[in-house]
């Protein structure tokens, strides 16, 4: 083989790599505004996780399959309460739904122990939302059905495609036991187990990765301020972040008032249900209780509270 043919493969070997890692699972990642090495497959492929879309939901009364300590993403939208199981979540991470007459999606990503809830309107479009089978900073990688758009979790952000830059609207949500949930809504709806698909439920395929510090896929910044799956209270105001222990916020609790960028704020927690939420604020923000390795791979100029000794 002469010199021109062995550049001629070689360049057609990158060329081809570079088409590669514009193109994962079906998505164009060309121009997107993030780091594309670090986007990762999940294993399955697009739409391999099923999102649950128009969702069968159940009194409590009637929710017999679940027990008094499994844990639910709860949801309150014009005063219609709801509540999504984590056993079920983890075999789906996306539930398309309408609450008080509003779409939202409900999203969970596993592997960061994070759960957001966002309205599903954009602009003056409703987008309904599934699973990329793609992972950034080991963080789930939703899509939009509507444009093939990826959107980042923990960002709450279109990161390519035709969406690129647009944000998504951010709803409070909380993550807690059924049974506090149950006493505290007693007339809340829940995500039925009889979703369409053949599942266990009964069996969580994360728990031995809870109990482990590995990470599932390559992040982009890390912290040896805690351990990687320490549990975190993750605030966002004006641009600025900041991280509260769960260690710290039980000891704290029931109640911890603080500041960020300008806003003062309230944070409730219950150290029976590991329980985190915001309850009152003096302006917009967001938060989302997640492990402290997503934080900081996201966020890594947050602070990190620490109590007045």
């Amino acid at each position: 083989m002469n010199t021109i043919a062995r550049t001629t493969i070689i360049l057609l070997l990158f060329y081809a790599a570079g088409l590669q890692a514009q193109r994962m699972n079906g998505f164009n990642l060309k121009n997107a505004i993030i780091d594309v090495s670090l986007v990762k497959h999940g294993g399955p492929p697009k739409d391999g996780i099923p999102a649950l879309n128009r969702p069968k939901m159940i009194s409590a009364e009637a929710a017999g399959y679940l027990s008094a300590k499994d844990k639910v993403i709860g949801v309150v939208l014009n005063d219609e309460a709801r509540a999504y199981p984590l056993r079920i979540l983890n075999y789906h991470e996306i539930v398309n739904d309408v609450v008080g007459g509003s779409p939202i999606v409900i999203s969970w990503c596993p592997l960061c122990g994070s759960a957001l809830v966002f309205s599903a309107i954009t602009g003056e479009r409703i987008l309904h939302f599934g699973v990329s089978g793609l992972l950034y900073n080991s963080d789930v990688l939703m899509y939009d059905k509507e444009t093939n758009s990826l959107w980042s979790q923990l960002m709450m952000q279109a990161v390519s495609g035709p969406l690129q830059g647009e944000r998504l609207h951010f709803l409070p949500s909380e993550v807690t036991t059924w049974a506090d949930w149950r006493q505290r809504y007693p007339q809340t709806l829940v995500l039925s187990e009889e979703t369409g698909y053949s599942r266990n439920y009964k069996v969580n395929p994360y728990a031995g990765y809870t109990l482990k510090p590995d990470l599932f896929a390559p992040v982009a910044d890390t912290s040896d301020l805690l351990p990687e799956k320490k549990q975190v209270l993750g605030v966002a105001a004006n641009g600025k972040y900041k991280a509260y222990n769960f260690t710290h916020l039980t000891r704290l609790a029931p109640n911890l008032t603080d500041s960020l960028a300008g806003v003062t704020y309230t944070i409730e927690f219950d150290p029976k249900t590991r329980n985190a939420r915001i309850s009152q604020s003096s302006a917009p923000l967001t938060y989302v209780t997640t492990y402290w390795f997503a934080w900081y791979a996201f966020h890594p100029d947050t602070e990190l509270f620490e109590p007045n000794k």
